[in-house]
């Protein structure tokens, strides 16, 4: 590292523009700036320093105000993608049934691209993680870069500063003044300064009054804070620490509880209830035709169960019981950190189909069968010499594809079934295929067929299990950012500074990070009680002086 060696003596670290000890201009082009830049305090960043190696280069990539920029734009414009369909986790499907379909049926061919496009789980997604923890890193970066050089400087400022560094300040003044009125000078000005809550610092025949340092951490301590909430963020594809999973549980069913390893729950019934007439009405004030389209409530009575030590993974018999519990809409069952929630709800699936074995001729009827939809056997024997075949089944017949019965999904909603029948008329059996309003032999016309009887149905119950752990970490995140802002938005890091020097003057200078008019009220209190020089804001001279020959330029033209 080459070192700058001001002419104070004082050594620097390459890349400082204004000596850390005396604040004189360093560089050539400093000592060119009427106004010197006070924005790290002429402290050496790295950034603007290095570029030799790799590390260099990469440090200098993240810690690019440029580059952080683009990187949140394109989180925000990905994720706004997000929200163009719902992501898949928002997507009521069923166990067994296709994810892609579910798009293609609700959105068409847009939502058959945004599928295969991979958008439908962007959140989770390795390359919008990536995109996250690239921020995180560019915010780390740059707050490293600007932060701890910004930190030194301020924490070791000197209280003497060279008249090069004050007259480069965007408020100055000076006038001459005898030794004796000068050191009176200051003195008030160390009075009225410690009434304004300044805090002053004195040295030989010059003085410091500074208020507000904090304020410049503001940005810094933001950062900090949306480096802990990015954190929380990226804590929730870790396991254990973000569970967001949906459970299909049917009435009588007994479901282990994805997320929940070693928990299973027992659905005892759901209830489905509507505002009856009179009450909606005077409820929600709403239309007679839309009286019966409100729920009133809807919920899951269920029995919580926890496997015992000795039971086997999907063993549902070994179970403890834990608790019973309704769970209704924004009323979850909440057991050690995870929470069940009524979501959605399936009235009246089918749960078993009852069938006749009827003689066609005569319409008498040899036995009934009743199918389990859910678990269906291969033979239903009526009695030693009559018994049905399963041969096919076909949860959700959707038609055929050369000759062959073909099923949407595993759910029941349309039943079909090839039934080979055995009677003692026919006991070498007949094969038959039954669907929903829909009857074909296909090997042949039978003596027998199975005719429907009734139905049994049940209700389904569509529960989200959540967990979540990284909450306190995105509130502290959050709590921490507001802090940030507010140190920001509601202070300012002014500073004064007076000097007596040698030959007979008091000069004074003042610099503010923002809100110059609180600075110059200030000053023009301590001015009046202390007898200090009358100061000028230079930049608004500076200002007048371009006004002035652009005014000149125009009259020329003219």
């Amino acid at each position: 590292m080459n070192k700058i060696t001001c002419e104070c003596g004082h050594v620097n670290p390459e890349g400082t523009h204004l000596c850390e000890k005396c604040g004189r201009p360093l560089t050539e082009e400093d000592k060119k700036q009427k106004i010197v830049d006070m924005k790290y305090e002429g402290s050496a960043i790295r950034s603007k320093t290095y570029n030799k190696t790799i590390i260099d280069k990469i440090w200098n990539f993240f810690s690019s105000v440029k580059v952080g920029v683009t990187i949140i734009i394109v989180t925000l414009i990905v994720a706004a993608v997000g929200t163009f369909l719902p992501q898949v986790v928002y997507v009521n499907v069923a166990d067994g049934e296709d994810v892609k379909q579910a798009y293609v049926d609700s959105y068409g061919t847009f939502g058959k691209i945004y599928y295969n496009l991979g958008l439908t789980d962007i959140y989770s997604s390795w390359w919008f993680q990536t995109l996250i923890g690239m921020l995180a890193i560019s915010i780390i970066v740059a707050s490293l870069d600007r932060g701890i050089p910004l930190y030194k400087s301020l924490k070791n400022q000197r209280v003497k500063r060279h008249e090069s560094f004050m007259k480069r300040q965007r408020i100055f003044g000076q006038k001459e003044m005898p030794s004796a009125e000068a050191d009176e000078s200051l003195d008030l000005a160390d009075k009225k300064m410690k009434e304004l809550k300044y805090n002053v610092r004195r040295e030989e025949n010059a003085l410091l009054a500074e208020k507000g340092r904090f304020a410049r951490l503001g940005p810094y301590v933001n950062h900090l804070g949306l480096i802990i909430f990015l954190f929380g963020v990226m804590l929730r594809l870790m396991p254990g620490f973000y569970i967001d999973e949906d459970l299909w549980i049917r009435e009588g069913e007994t479901e282990s509880i994805p997320g929940m390893e070693g928990y299973y729950l027992h659905s005892n019934k759901f209830t489905f209830q509507t505002y009856e007439k009179g009450e909606q009405t005077k409820e929600f004030n709403q239309s007679k035709a839309a009286v019966n389209s409100v729920a009133k409530n809807y919920q899951t009575d269920v029995v919580l169960y926890k496997a015992k030590d000795s039971a086997i993974a999907g063993d549902t018999e070994n179970l403890k019981k834990i608790k019973e519990s309704a769970i209704k809409v924004n009323e979850p069952l909440k057991y050690n950190g995870y929470g069940l929630y009524q979501m959605d709800f399936r009235l009246n699936e089918l749960k078993a189909m009852h069938f006749d074995l009827v003689n066609k001729k005569t319409g008498k009827s040899l036995g009934e069968v009743t199918i389990d939809l859910a678990d269906p056997k291969k033979v239903y024997k009526i009695d030693d010499q009559t018994k049905v075949e399963l041969k096919g089944y076909y949860p959700t017949f959707s038609g055929f594809d050369n000759g062959e019965p073909q099923s949407e999904s595993p759910i029941p909603n349309n039943p079909a079934f090839i039934f080979k029948m055995y009677t003692p008329e026919t006991p070498k059996g007949e094969t038959s295929f039954v669907a929903i309003k829909q009857t074909l032999e296909p090997l042949g016309t039978t003596k027998y067929k199975m005719k429907f009887a009734s139905i049994d149905t049940r209700n389904v119950s569509g529960l989200t299990v959540r967990k979540d752990k990284t909450l306190p970490i995105l509130a502290l995140g959050g709590i921490i950012f507001m802090i940030g802002v507010v140190m920001g938005s509601y202070w300012s890091h002014r500073r004064l500074w007076l000097q007596k020097t040698a030959d007979g003057r008091l000069i004074m200078a003042a610099h503010t990070n923002k809100n110059w008019f609180s600075l110059k009220k200030d000053l023009n209190a301590v001015t009046d009680f202390a007898h200090l020089p009358v100061w000028i804001d230079q930049q608004d001279e500076d200002d007048l002086k371009k006004k002035q020959e652009n005014e000149k330029e125009g009259d020329h033209n003219l």
